[in-house]
Parts: structure tokens; C-alpha cells; sequence
């Protein structure tokens, strides 16, 4: 049967590429996953995933493990000296979207939790405007530690910490991805194009699909809150790419 072969040949590419990605983020150890029983004993309902529990919690533990060892890096001697603590991310595992901005910032340095701050708060009303709740994605950064001053992430600091963000987004697996400025977007996807140029269309990384838009401090009102009627059209694409209802409320 061929078709069966090459399926299971790519499942044991993908594998490799997946156990690849984790010990070269630190990870040496999972839990062993419990046998995997005959065809004859899995559940007859298509709608029961077997074992769909244990796979997730297995990841999980990982994600733990992969934020422990992040947690006491030092490949980033200034950003070592002057963090408070790293900060990883937040949100459950397979979320449909998971937001990936630039870096920590004071706020955030502080708290150990991804946006936080002012920039924080205006993503959170991102957010509800797309009918979803903080808690229902997966919110993360390019780097792990504060830049001193808010300064933007050097391109070592980015490449020291890149092996982290592709393990932690290997493990959570959203299905789309909205890269938060033009840093993220950039080092996610390995561009130099600009903002304006990566904004409006779609990108694929790993198969998951990726859109472009401002990222929240940018629309303060101290810098360009006029721009946020750009960041709403953005998501409004994004809703209808992931099929989600478009609120009426939103981007106002």
C-alpha cells in the first residue's frame, strides 16, 4: 500500500524534525507515553481521539520543562545581568491563535508574564473586539528576557533565543499565528521586508499560517493610535481566514 507507506514515512520525518527541535531547545526527557493498544480495543466513535489526553499533557509537561531551562539560560550576558526573570509565555496548548510579539518589557520583566503593561491591556481589547478571550490564545515574544531600555532585540540575542520559540511553538501548535511589529514579524519568518509589505496577505512557517499587523505599543497615544483601523482590517482578514464571526463592535 503505498499511500499508507508514505504516510507513515512522512509521520516518521516529522517525529525526527520534533525530537530535533526539543533537544536542541534542552529538552533530554519526556514521560513515557503509555502503550499504544490494538486496533480491535480503540474506541468506535471517530469523535474519541485515543490517547488525545495523554499526548496533550505530555506536551504540556514539556512546555514546563522547556520554560524551566529557559529560565536560568545565559547565552545573553547583558540581558542576564540586567533581566529580573524571563519571561516565556502564556495560554493553552493547540490554541487557533497564538500572538508572538517583540520582547519583554518593564512591566512584563517584572511580572514574568507576556504583555502585561499598557501594550498589554490594548491586546486584550484586540482581542475581545475578535470575540475571544485573553485566556483562549497563546501569547508569547521572540526573546525571553527585557532588552535594557526596551532597546530592540540584537540580532544574537533573536538567533540565542530562537531555538526556544521554534520548541515552544512545536509543542503548543496553534493552528494560525499573528506576528505582533515588524521585529517579530521579520524574525519569525526570516524577512527583511518591511511592515507595510508583509501586512494584508498570509505566510506560512511550519505549516502554520501566519499574519502581519502593528504591534500594541505602537498604537498608544502617545506614538500612532490612528493606526489601530489598520490593526482592526487586519484582524478582520484573519477572522474570516479562520472562519470566525466578524463582531460588529470590533476596532472602535
Amino acid at each position: 500500500m503505498p499511500d499508507q507507506a508514505h504516510s507513515l514515512e512522512e509521520i516518521s520525518r516529522q517525529a525526527r524534525r520534533h525530537v530535533e527541535s526539543l533537544r536542541g531547545a534542552g529538552i533530554e526527557w519526556l514521560p513515557k507515553a503509555p502503550p499504544v493498544p490494538p486496533l480491535a480495543s480503540l474506541p468506535s466513535d471517530p469523535s474519541v481521539e485515543a490517547h488525545g489526553g495523554d499526548d496533550m499533557a505530555q506536551r504540556r509537561t514539556a512546555l514546563e520543562v522547556l520554560a524551566e531551562k529557559v529560565s536560568t539560560c545565559s547565552r545573553c550576558p547583558e540581558l542576564v545581568a540586567t533581566r529580573t526573570q524571563t519571561v516565556f509565555g502564556v495560554g493553552p496548548i493547540e490554541p487557533d491563535l497564538c500572538f508572538i510579539g517583540e520582547a519583554p518589557g518593564a512591566d512584563e520583566d517584572k511580572q514574568g508574564e507576556p504583555f502585561v503593561g499598557a501594550a498589554g491591556q490594548l491586546l486584550n481589547r484586540i482581542i475581545a473586539a475578535c470575540g475571544m478571550k485573553r485566556e483562549d490564545v497563546y501569547i508569547c515574544n521572540i526573546i525571553k528576557c527585557r532588552p535594557p531600555g526596551n532597546r530592540t532585540p540584537l540580532i544574537n540575542e533573536v538567533e540565542n533565543c530562537r531555538e526556544y520559540l521554534d520548541a515552544q511553538l512545536d509543542l503548543i501548535k496553534p493552528k494560525f499565528i499573528c506576528a505582533l511589529g515588524a521585529t517579530a514579524a521579520q524574525n519569525l519568518l526570516g524577512t527583511t521586508q518591511a511592515l507595510g509589505k508583509l501586512r494584508g496577505r498570509f505566510h506560512d512557517y511550519k505549516g502554520m499560517t501566519v499574519i502581519v499587523t502593528y504591534h500594541p505599543a505602537y498604537l498608544l497615544p502617545h506614538r500612532s493610535p490612528e493606526k489601530k483601523k489598520d490593526v482592526w482590517e487586519d484582524m478582520k482578514m484573519l477572522l474570516a481566514r479562520m472562519g470566525r464571526p466578524i463582531p460588529m463592535t470590533g476596532g472602535k
